[in-house]
């Protein structure tokens, strides 16, 4: 039995983070960010915002005797007008790298999206606490991994033992950015996104900057990755590029350029991994821009749809069929002269034959189920003997 008598408090701080590129000191407390101050001020995109403030990948690692311990936070919980309510975010508990405990915290803001209007609104609410009992005795090494969709103000951490930062685990760091699809988007918790599963399996620590909707090939991000430690990158292009309907095949090769030598500037001989996107029907061969399908939200189902014109793709509107052989062809142009840069095509991670055994539910994301097979393909095609982030012997 833990009375708040025995707890002990200890100050969230940066040093107990991993996975986060900085951190916003809060009314409530400590809002992990994935992008930094520079980055986000280059761009006033309300979705940005939003998915770079969700801490996908991003953990609380300790090191202690505690067998019990309190995190109090204050989430932002999103709502979709005309939808059933989502699910709160799950905070997944790993004890010694190993899986041993969920939960979710209650109550907090509420962000009321109403997707047919456009519009969205903010209602302030009040931090809520996540308690984990029962506890191995003994020294631990303890991640606590926050809802890869929920934006998480970290308020205060109770434990019934002293803790401290969980020393470096020596493992390789593996920087990696992309889509929804990358960031989470319907996986359950935040261990089972794809990216989460690929590094457990390849025994590397994650830097997430998967962001919803807002994988663009912008120059912040670009410089961002140029700017952050690491070991092993990759970037997954695409998916968005098409949905949002951002650029013609002129623009788009160029960018691709821009964005790999930026990264090159600070990483230049480090293994980097172009990922082409996995499949999608309805946008193989269709351009953007995707929209959501009102028919479907009326009757309380998300589920989204395409809305350009095939025969657009000859004056260079993108698919991600087109999309694809533009980074294959740029890939290997560029390997020429630049041996550690490599291509895998998406269609390995997730092709035809997937998506009529485990088709994506909403048109766009995968499920439960596929965010498993893409990480564990990943992993394969990676992080094994001959891939592009094997280990050195």
């Amino acid at each position: 039995m833990h009375t708040h008598d025995n707890w002990i408090t200890t100050p969230v701080t940066a040093d107990l983070l991993r996975g986060a590129l900085e951190v916003e000191r809060t009314e409530y407390g400590l809002l992990p960010h994935r992008l930094p101050a520079r980055a986000r001020a280059q761009c006033a995109d309300g979705q940005l915002a939003m998915a770079e403030s969700q801490p996908s990948g991003v953990r609380l690692a300790l090191r202690t005797r505690a067998t019990a311990l309190e995190l109090d936070t204050l989430p932002t919980k999103r709502i979709y007008a005309g939808t059933p309510p989502r699910p709160d975010g799950v905070y997944d508990l790993l004890v010694d790298g190993r899986p041993a405990g969920q939960a979710s915290v209650p109550g907090g803001n509420i962000l009321t999206i109403d997707m047919a209007a456009g519009t969205a609104e903010k209602q302030p609410g009040t931090p809520g606490t996540l308690r984990f009992t029962g506890l191995p005795e003994g020294i631990k090494d303890i991640e606590i991994w926050l809802p890869h969709n929920e934006t998480t103000e970290l308020v205060a951490l109770r434990t019934d033992a002293p803790v401290e930062p969980a020393p470096n685990p020596g493992r390789r760091v593996w920087l990696h950015h992309g889509s929804s699809i990358s960031h989470g988007s319907d996986a359950p918790s935040p261990t089972s996104i794809w990216p989460a599963r690929a590094a457990s399996l390849g025994g590397v620590e994650l830097i997430n900057l998967g962001l919803g909707g807002s994988a663009l090939l912008d120059p912040f991000t670009a410089r961002t990755m140029r700017d952050t430690p690491a070991d092993l990158i990759s970037v997954k292009i695409g998916i968005n590029l098409v949905n949002l309907d951002l650029m013609r095949l002129r623009a788009f090769t160029p960018a691709v350029h821009g964005f790999l030598d930026t990264i090159r500037e600070g990483h230049p001989t480090t293994p980097l991994l172009v990922v082409s996107p996995i499949l999608c029907p309805i946008h193989e061969d269709t351009p953007g821009p995707g929209a959501f399908d009102l028919e479907a939200l009326s009757t309380g189902q998300l589920r989204f749809k395409a809305m350009g014109d095939p025969a657009e793709r000859a004056a260079g509107k993108l698919t991600l069929r087109a999309i694809r052989e533009e980074l294959a062809r740029v890939v290997a142009g560029r390997a020429v002269d630049d041996p550690h840069l490599h291509y895998l095509d998406g269609l390995d991670l997730y092709g035809e034959a997937d998506f009529a055994e485990l088709p994506l539910p909403d048109q766009l994301h995968p499920d439960a189920a596929t965010h498993r097979r893409i990480g564990e393909r990943f992993a394969e095609r990676a992080f094994t003997a001959g891939g592009p982030f094997a280990a050195l012997p």
